[in-house]
C-alpha cells in the first residue's frame, strides 16, 4: 500500500512539474537545438534573440524586449544566452527577471564548443551579440545583426499579423 502511494505521489509530482510554468528555466542548447527550435515554433512569429550577460548592449536591449514580448502575446519570444562566459545560469535568470522575460523560452549554451553551434544556427556568424532573428510563419528567417530597433520589431510584428487575414 505504501509503495502504491508513493508511486501516484511521484505520478502527480510528475505531471504538476510538466504543467506548470517554465519560469526560470534555462534550457540547454545544444547540438540539434536550433532544429527543435524551429520544429517547435513552425507556423508561429517567432522572434529569437541571441544575447550574453557580459554584453553591454544586450543590457540595455533585454527590458526593451521584455516590454515587446508583454505587448505582442501573439509573438512568440525566445532568447538564448549565447555568452562565450562558461555556465553564469544565476547571472542569466537575474538579467531575464528582471528584464521581463522569464516567461519567455529560455535557452542557454550548453557546450562546449560554441562555434559548433553557432554554424548550425548559421554558418556566417561570427559570434557578434547582440543578434535577433525574426522567424516569419513561413519559415523565412530576417537576421538583426547588432541592437534591434524596436520600430523594426513593430513593423515585423504587423507584418506577421497582416499575413494570416
Amino acid at each position: 500500500m505504501k509503495r502504491h502511494l508513493l508511486a501516484s505521489l511521484i505520478i502527480v509530482i510528475t505531471l504538476q512539474s510538466g504543467s506548470a510554468s517554465e519560469e526560470g528555466v534555462l534550457r540547454p542548447f545544444e547540438r540539434g537545438s536550433w532544429q527543435k527550435l524551429l520544429h517547435d515554433h513552425a507556423g508561429r512569429p517567432t522572434l529569437v534573440h541571441f544575447w550574453g550577460v557580459t554584453c553591454g548592449p544586450c543590457k540595455v536591449e533585454l527590458p526593451q524586449l521584455g516590454q515587446f514580448m508583454k505587448d505582442h502575446p501573439a509573438i512568440d519570444v525566445v532568447t538564448i544566452s549565447a555568452d562565450l562566459v562558461p555556465n553564469l545560469p544565476e547571472a542569466t535568470r537575474s538579467m531575464l527577471a528582471r528584464a521581463g522575460l522569464s516567461s519567455a523560452e529560455n535557452w542557454l549554451f550548453n557546450d562546449g564548443f560554441a562555434d559548433r553551434l553557432r554554424f548550425e544556427i548559421d554558418p556566417a556568424w561570427q559570434g557578434d551579440i547582440p543578434r535577433t532573428m525574426l522567424v516569419a510563419r513561413d519559415g523565412s528567417i530576417t537576421t538583426i545583426e547588432g541592437s534591434a530597433e524596436i520600430a523594426d520589431l513593430q513593423r515585423w510584428s504587423d507584418a506577421q499579423a497582416t499575413a494570416i487575414h
